[in-house]
């Protein structure tokens, strides 16, 4: 059958990007086959070319559900789209990233292209899916799962035929459409390179989410070409502390001719011809050079490493590598890179200094802060240990980061351990580390624990209180002794560090229950100084500020003044974790306007904003009653007061029931009703239930 017309192929579409290999567009059979069966689905599902389109944006709950589902896309995007819009949006050219659906979640274009966007309903909130639109770039991408352009006619509808757009489909590592990219504009302006720049954008985001993905993951960055390591078009696979590949990027998969499915069945050691350790040890005496491979079929690849010093004991890195700062520390694609760590040396997680806040900083606004700063900065550098107590979330470890800084070992490293975070059979070696031949899987040249890398500087336990009982009489010899021992060793080794825990336990209790040795607590409490709830301290307005101003430095956001109140007389159970997040989301959402709103909020916090207000209002009736408030018949049921109550309630009725299904697998309930597992957590909580273990 024959394509009802001939798609507009430029003989110069057909050139590839210098250096990287990758085709600017799709092969002509392909366009002409897609663009075909496309306008034959859409005639099949009933619609005609000469049909007015529906404009309508989709109704605000469903778009906030979008939203909320693509929050962490959407953030991982934005740098790109404006990187995106500074090469086409001087042509009059819009662009847009959908969801998997196809509805729009960002539009953003420049001077008279935003009049234009209104007029196609380019614009949040609006599907551009085949069955809404008929063929086009965004839905008919989706679709096939390919890069695609539709120009002029090929649109089904006759209303589209002045548009010319380019589109490429967003996945993540196992090969599953998350998103799409697009670039739209009048067809006049049509570009045969456009596809070309459109799929090189959605290939970074694609390695700005595979990064974020296994952020704590040892990942190898290889190519064909060594100068090619790094950029899109290089391949990134990731390792578990096992050696186990848990995925591999879209460039990964052309560069091996393999699926993420069979890299992962096939492991390391069938595609590189080596194990970990043996890479591992590679990589340590390469000295910095990229690793030269040949795989087993004769295939010659270059290489570096780069991975995450709580998993795996040191920092790989390379040239221009975005590192990880913690677990209370955003990691954002457009975080400045940290620099070049030897391999061959263990070193302590490098901190970006700017994005650290000092001591000054700190305790510039909130009284019971800056008391807390004030109390640590005068044991600073009198070899006196401190304990940062406070709930998840308040600041612990950025408050370690700020007394380091201000240390006379500013200069050392600064090696933060969480000891909730490293199983139990790892962290004694994690910690103390251990001689070559210590236990089965050990690198042959042995490792430098924790303790030994930060000698000289500063070593921070974070949640101390969930170190194994074991441990603990190890840990406390060390600080008597100031001596280490690794695992299979004998020599003890001197260490020198200023030592910072934290918790959020209480401690007293942990003795009192035979979980924390008693000795223990007096050696690492030199000086105890708790940070106080979020909702506690006078400078959430100051804060929300910075937050604003570092996420969005040249918008000029401001919060409106209604949603201020509301943000004063919420609890934050997360503390500052949970308003960094929130902020964070919400000047992304924001995009052009000038003021955030409810609009631009996550749905669940919405959802958390709305309940806090009955539990506010009914606190302060009983204070004003003196503590006697309306009760509730016993043998009444409970009803729900609101429409809003009602939907919560079934919401969680519905997790109960998906948990039941899967055996009380929370990542599997999470996967099936496509939201994630802190939301299972935190719906079950505010219900009174939890989630079987």
């Amino acid at each position: 059958m024959k394509p009802v017309f001939q798609p507009l192929m430029p003989q110069a579409s057909g050139a590839a990007v210098p250096g990287f290999g990758l085709d600017t567009a799709d092969p002509l059979q392909f366009r002409v086959e897609a663009i075909r069966e496309s306008h034959e689905r859409c005639s099949v599902l009933g619609l005609s070319p000469r049909d007015q389109l529906d404009f309508s944006r989709e109704a605000l709950a469903d778009f906030r559900l979008a939203q909320e589902r693509c929050a962490r896309l959407q953030v991982q995007a934005m740098p790109v789209i404006e990187m995106l819009l500074d090469q086409v949006g001087d042509n009059g050219n819009i662009v847009c990233l959908g969801d998997d659906k196809g509805t729009v979640l960002i539009s953003t274009s420049r001077g008279g292209a935003i009049e234009f966007a209104e007029r196609v309903a380019l614009r949040p909130g609006v599907s551009w899916s085949e069955s809404a639109k008929g063929t086009n770039a965004i839905g008919t991408a989706l679709v096939t799962e390919r890069d695609i352009y539709v120009h002029a006619n090929e649109h089904y509808f006759q209303s589209n035929h002045m548009l010319t757009c380019s589109a490429s489909p967003i996945m993540d590592h196992s090969g599953g459409v998350i998103g799409v990219l697009d670039v739209t504009g009048d067809h006049r302006s049509f570009h045969p390179h456009t596809l070309g720049l459109v799929r090189l954008a959605a290939r970074t985001i694609e390695n700005y989410w595979f990064c974020d993905t296994f952020n704590r993951h040892l990942k190898i960055h290889f190519h064909q070409r060594p100068e090619l390591i790094g950029t899109m078009a290089g391949g990134i696979i990731a390792l578990n502390q096992d050696g186990r590949i848990m995925g591999i990027n879209r460039a990964g998969m052309k560069l091996l001719n393999i699926s993420s499915a069979a890299a992962r069945v096939q492991g390391l050691r069938v595609l590189f011809g080596m194990g970990l350790g043996e890479l591992l040890d590679r990589v340590r005496s390469s000295n910095m050079a990229p690793l030269q491979m040949q795989l087993p079929g004769g295939q010659i690849l270059y290489a570096r490493t780069e991975g995450h010093e709580a998993t795996f004991g040191h920092v790989f890195t390379y040239p221009g590598a975005k590192a990880s700062h913690g677990a209370e520390a955003a990691t954002t694609p457009e975080a400045p890179p940290t620099e070049t760590v030897t391999d061959v040396t263990p070193v302590a997680r490098r901190t970006g200094e700017r994005a650290q806040p000092t001591l000054d900083e700190l305790g510039r606004n909130d009284a019971r802060v800056k008391m807390v700063v004030e109390q640590a900065r005068r044991v600073l550098d009198k070899d006196i240990p401190i304990l940062i107590l406070g709930e998840t979330g308040t600041g612990k470890e950025v408050l370690s980061n700020a007394l380091h800084l201000a240390s006379q070992r500013r200069h050392q490293p600064f090696v933060a351990v969480n000891c909730a975070s490293i199983p139990e059979t790892l962290i004694e070696s994690e910690l103390f580390g251990y001689e070559e031949g210590a236990f089965t899987g050990a690198k042959r040249k042995g490792s430098a624990g924790k303790l030994l890398q930060a000698h000289g500087g500063t070593l921070f336990l974070d949640e101390i209180g969930d170190m194994p009982l074991a441990l603990q009489a190890r840990l406390l010899r060390v600080l008597q002794e100031r001596k280490v021992v690794p695992l299979g060793g004998h020599k003890a080794h001197d260490v020198d560090f200023t030592l910072i825990c934290a918790t959020h336990r209480q401690l007293r209790d942990q003795i009192a229950q035979g979980l924390f040795r008693e000795d223990l607590y007096y050696r690492i409490n030199g000086l105890a100084v708790r940070l106080p709830r979020l909702c506690e301290r006078t400078d959430l307005r100051a804060l929300c500020q910075q937050m604003i101003l570092r996420f969005a430095p040249d918008q000029g956001l401001t919060i409106r003044e209604d949603l201020m109140a509301e943000f004063e007389a919420f609890p934050w159970p997360g503390n500052l974790r949970q308003l960094h997040n929130v902020l964070r989301t919400a000047c992304v959402m924001a995009g052009t306007d000038r003021q955030i709103t409810r609009v631009h909020l996550p749905v669940d916090f919405i959802e958390d904003l709305d309940h806090a207000r009955p539990a506010q209002a009914d606190g302060q009736k009983r204070s004003e009653d003196g503590g006697t408030g309306p009760q509730t018949s016993a043998t009444a049921p409970a009803q729900p007061a609101s429409l809003g109550e009602a939907l919560n309630e079934l919401q969680v009725q519905t997790i109960q029931k998906t948990l039941s299904e899967c055996n009380g697998n929370v990542s599997e309930a999470a996967a099936r009703l496509n939201i994630s597992r802190n939301t299972i957590y935190r719906k079950l909580k505010s219900a009174g239930a939890a989630p079987r273990a």
